[in-house]
């Protein structure tokens, strides 16, 4: 896919998913998201950066850790989380928050800026990731730190088959290389290619519970990447996708629901 045409899908993608998106994910991304926030160490006053901010749910987690002498950026690519975010953060008067929408890989903000960069899941998505944390890099102070959650291997993410079972549908492309960056070394590889030093990585295991398969469902098909290509579905071929997502997860299925093995891998560095 060319990266201008998957830059859009993404854009109006997760516009679609904004309303969907935190009931679907808030639970079983916070472990990922916990051990990214711990690895950054935010301290309080600091300036600190939230790429891929989507609704806010690590923006608005930076905010605390950081005070009032401190302020958080969120970015993110969609118009529409961008403006459920700020909404909240007004109807809820947390000051020291601030959203704009632009694309990671060329930040509209100044150099040398920030204490940290935070990254929660949204690397994947990018056609050039490694771009995304040169641009991370140079809106860091020297010594500012950055801390990333991506996806891991693509065998240990129960739900994968989500991707082929769309595209049979439609070529949507929508992250042709989601669970490159969670395979092996390359996560820590391309934040060392983007300038970073001391670089670590933690790789962890997790499980993401749905009560029910309706709840899975919206989770796959209307709060995540593909929610542009469902949207474009009609009742029979929803129908169908559905049987297939709920058969391929069904050796998950238990007593109370639902708990689809998922792994995510956090890397953190110095500028």
């Amino acid at each position: 896919m060319q990266p201008d045409l998957q830059r859009r899908v993404q854009r109006y993608g997760w516009d679609k998913a904004v309303d969907f998106y935190d009931r679907a994910w808030r639970q079983q991304l916070e472990p990922g998201q916990s051990l990214m926030l711990e690895k950054a160490n935010i301290q309080p006053g600091e300036h600190v950066l939230d790429v891929a901010c989507g609704t806010g749910l690590v923006t608005f987690q930076a905010a605390e850790l950081t005070g009032t002498d401190g302020e958080v950026t969120g970015t993110d690519l969609s118009d529409k989380m961008v403006e459920n975010a700020a909404r909240f953060a007004s109807e809820k008067n947390i000051t020291n928050v601030g959203f704009k929408q632009m694309d990671a890989e060329s930040l509209s903000l100044p150099d040398s800026y920030f204490d940290v960069a935070l990254d929660a899941f949204g690397t994947m998505y990018y056609p050039d990731p490694v771009q995304s944390f040169r641009e991370k890099n140079r809106v860091l102070k020297q010594g500012g730190r950055i801390s990333v959650a991506v996806w891991g291997k693509r065998d240990r993410c129960g739900w994968a088959e989500i991707f082929p079972i769309v595209d049979a549908r439609v070529k949507s492309e929508v992250c042709p290389m989601f669970f490159q960056l969670g395979t092996g070394d390359t996560l820590a590889y391309s934040l060392k290619e983007a300038g970073f030093r001391d670089i670590q990585t933690e790789r962890i295991t997790t499980k993401l519970h749905y009560d029910n398969a309706d709840e899975a469902l919206g989770a796959a098909f209307k709060g995540g990447p593909v929610a542009l290509a469902y949207a474009r579905f009609d009742e029979n071929i929803r129908r169908e996708v559905h049987e297939e997502y709920l058969a391929s997860i069904e050796l998950f299925r238990n007593d109370i629901g639902y708990a689809i093995p998922g792994e995510f891998v956090v890397g953190w560095g110095v500028k």
